[in-house]
């Protein structure tokens, strides 16, 4: 019952209905880079992982791979089908090791009907998807490859980085074909342009060890014209 109580959909039920709910949960254990569902499949039911982390991807007819969103524990997965009765709109993949909790189409409809604050929480929980989802559009067609990529390093290093006296240190999540996949680009591109950026004077760069020597000068190319 604990990953139900760290669900922010669930959150509002009162002990005794989650452990109603709990009841009906069915626990499901994934290895790194097992898929839990593939864009198309018919959707059964809602997954909230508890334990691990879940990538949510789209793959092009050309192969290219979109990175959506990453869920990590507490947080619900394509729920949007659960109620449309559609096919799941994306694939998800495990990034580790991973414990999801399955709860069926029917009884999270079902408890739906009877706590209408869950209907809303999730409601509210698509609607930041379709908002994240939209950001994700804009950046496609309205910014660069090299300015998607300042942004994302810039939001790792205030988020984790460190500061030292050579500047602002911290590791990349994933290896650079990864944060490729996060941008919707190839794996070259990140490389040339993380090797330009290094050549300005403005990062370091050890495979996935960053140092942003001129977090200024780096953010001002986010405002520059390409």
């Amino acid at each position: 019952m604990t990953v139900l109580q760290r669900t922010a959909l669930l959150s509002s039920l009162s002990p005794a209905e989650l452990q109603a709910l709990a009841e009906r949960i069915v626990r499901r254990l994934y290895r790194p880079g097992e898929l839990l569902f593939s864009e198309g499949e018919p959707c059964s039911g809602l997954n909230i992982v508890s334990r691990g982390s879940v990538r949510i991807f789209k793959t092009s007819v050309g192969g290219r791979v979109q990175v959506l969103a990453v869920n990590g524990p507490g947080e619900s997965i394509a729920e949007l089908p659960v109620f449309d009765g559609g096919s799941f709109p994306a694939s998800a993949i495990a990034i580790e090791e991973t414990e999801v909790a399955f709860i069926s189409r029917r009884d999270i409809r079902a408890y739906c009907i009877e706590h209408p604050e869950v209907a809303l929480k999730m409601l509210a929980v698509v609607g930041a998807r379709l908002r994240r989802l939209v950001g994700i559009i804009e950046e496609l067609s309205f910014t660069t490859i090299r300015q998607r990529l300042v942004s994302t390093l810039i939001r790792i290093a205030q988020s984790s980085g460190t500061k030292t006296a050579r500047g602002v240190e911290f590791l990349l999540p994933g290896s650079h074909q990864e944060l490729a996949n996060q941008l919707g680009t190839v794996r070259e591109l990140i490389s040339r342009n993380l090797t330009r950026l290094q050549a300005e004077g403005l990062v370091e760069v050890d495979s996935r060890q960053i140092v942003i020597k001129d977090m200024k000068g780096l953010a001002a190319l986010l405002d520059s014209t390409p």
